[in-house]
């Protein structure tokens, strides 16, 4: 269930930078939560400048990522994916490390359909391998 999301200020940046940005994300996404990179999401919302505002700026690029997790990863896990998020996007698009804010965002594997079964199910055998490994 990896999915990701990269806030940015359209027509900054060339679509091949994007490209690579997305490839760079989800290979360090699935290495972080030890997950198959084929299960991995990512998208680019790129916004006007006059729809963005950081510091009260318009149209200054303050890259804003949110990452979902099920629900039970390790607080060590998204912490990494906060760290290695931040560091792509200093990276890949040299933004200012300053301006990243990255949101890791749980979801309860009872609220996550793959392929229209809760992750719950379709991830019973991960999820509880997972709590074993916290207890």
């Amino acid at each position: 269930m990896p999915i990701f999301e990269v806030h940015l200020v359209a027509d900054r940046h060339p679509p091949e930078r994007l490209a690579d940005l997305l490839r760079v994300l989800s290979a360090r996404y699935a290495e972080i939560l030890e997950s198959p990179v084929e299960r991995v999401r990512g998208f680019v919302a790129a916004h006007p400048a006059a729809h963005v505002v950081a510091g009260g700026e318009p149209g200054v690029e303050a890259p804003y990522v949110t990452a979902l997790v099920l629900r039970g990863r390790p607080a060590e896990q998204r912490h990494r994916l906060i760290a290695a998020f931040t560091d792509v996007l200093v990276d890949v698009l040299g933004a200012s490390r300053a301006s990243v804010r990255v949101r890791i965002e749980q979801i309860d594997p009872d609220d996550w359909g793959i392929a229209g079964v809760p992750a719950s199910a379709a991830r019973a055998t991960a999820i509880a391998a997972r709590a074993a490994r916290q207890s």
